[in-house]
C-alpha cells in the first residue's frame, strides 16, 4: 500500500546503480519519514557509508528505526546490509576529498578569520569537482550533446539558485552562434515564453531542491509535446530526472544549509565546449 513502511518482496539490489534505480522506483510508495531519507541518502552517499547508525540518524534528523525499515523497504534484511553496497560504491570512486573534508570539520568549525570558512568551501567545492568526474555518464553526455546540436533552437529554463547556470549557458551558446532563448520569467511572463518552444527545438533545464514549479511545468509541456529535454538537477527522485532524454544529477558541496554552486557550472562549460567542436567539425 502506498505511503506505508512494510518491506517489500522484491530482491534487495546487488549493486549501488540498481539501488539508486530502486529508491527512485519505489519512492511514491514510501511513508514520508522514509522519503526523507531516500533523499538524503541519494544527496549524501559518503555519509551513509561512512558513519554510524546514529550519526546518520542525527544527519538525516530521523530515528535510528527508520534507517533500518528504509534498507528493509528496498529489500535488505538489515542497515549494514544496504550500508555495503554505499561504501563500495566509495571505494571505487576513491580518493573521495568528500572523506577528507571529514577530518577537517573540527579545524574550519571553529574558525574565528575568513581562512576558515574560505578554505573549507573551496574544499567542498574540489569535492563536488572530484565526485562530478565519477558521476557523469560519457554515454548520458554524448547523448545531451547529439539533442543539442541537432536544435533549432535551445530554450533555457531555471529560477533561483540555478538561474545563473542558464545565463551563463545562454552567454556562451550565443558565443557559439547558437540559436538561444532564456526563459527568464522577466514580468512573471514565463508561460508565455514557454509558448515559443517549438518542435525541432530543445530544452535545457537547470533546476534544484526544491524544485521550482514553473520549471516542472515548462518540462512537463515540452515532454508532452515531444521536445527533447536535457537537464541538470540534484537527485534521482528529481521531478524531471523521468522526463528528460539526458539527465545530469551534480551534487553540489554544502555546509550549513549554504550550497556552493562549483561542479554545475563546470559541468554547463563543457558541455557547450563540446557543441561548439560538433559543429566545428560539421562545417569543416
Amino acid at each position: 500500500m502506498a505511503g506505508t513502511e512494510a518491506a517489500t518482496v522484491e530482491p534487495a539490489p546487488d549493486s549501488f546503480e540498481a539501488l539508486r534505480g530502486a529508491v527512485a522506483a519505489r519512492y511514491p510508495a514510501l511513508s514520508k519519514r522514509l522519503k526523507t531519507i531516500a533523499e538524503f541518502a541519494l544527496a549524501h552517499p559518503d555519509v551513509i557509508a561512512l558513519e554510524t547508525v546514529a550519526v546518520i540518524a542525527a544527519k538525516a534528523e530521523v530515528q535510528p528505526s527508520a534507517l533500518v525499515r528504509f534498507a528493509q523497504a528496498l529489500g535488505f534484511d538489515g542497515f549494514s546490509e544496504m550500508q555495503r553496497l554505499f561504501r563500495a560504491q566509495l571505494v571505487e570512486r576513491m580518493p573521495s576529498y568528500e572523506a577528507r573534508i571529514r577530518t577537517l570539520d573540527a579545524r574550519f568549525g571553529g574558525a574565528e578569520t575568513s581562512s576558515g570558512p574560505l578554505n573549507a568551501f573551496i574544499d567542498i567545492s574540489v569535492g563536488a569537482l572530484e565526485r562530478l568526474r565519477g558521476d557523469v555518464d560519457p554515454a548520458v553526455f554524448a547523448r545531451a550533446v547529439d539533442i543539442l546540436a541537432r536544435a533549432d533552437c535551445i530554450h533555457l529554463a531555471a529560477q533561483r539558485r540555478s538561474f545563473p547556470i542558464a545565463v551563463y549557458l545562454s552567454y556562451l551558446l550565443a558565443q557559439l552562434d547558437r540559436p538561444v532563448h532564456l526563459l527568464d520569467n522577466f514580468g512573471g511572463m514565463l508561460a508565455e515564453q514557454s509558448r515559443a518552444i517549438r518542435p525541432g527545438d530543445a530544452l535545457f533545464v537547470v533546476t534544484f531542491r526544491s524544485y521550482a514549479p514553473d520549471v516542472q511545468e515548462v518540462a512537463r509541456r515540452a515532454r508532452a509535446a515531444g521536445v527533447p529535454i536535457v537537464a541538470i538537477t540534484d537527485s534521482d527522485l528529481s521531478p524531471v530526472y523521468p522526463i528528460a532524454d539526458a539527465c545530469f544529477v551534480v551534487h553540489e558541496g554544502e555546509i550549513d544549509a549554504f550550497r556552493s554552486l562549483s561542479a554545475t557550472p563546470c559541468l554547463a562549460l563543457t558541455l557547450a565546449v563540446a557543441l561548439g567542436r560538433r559543429h566545428e567539425a560539421q562545417e569543416g
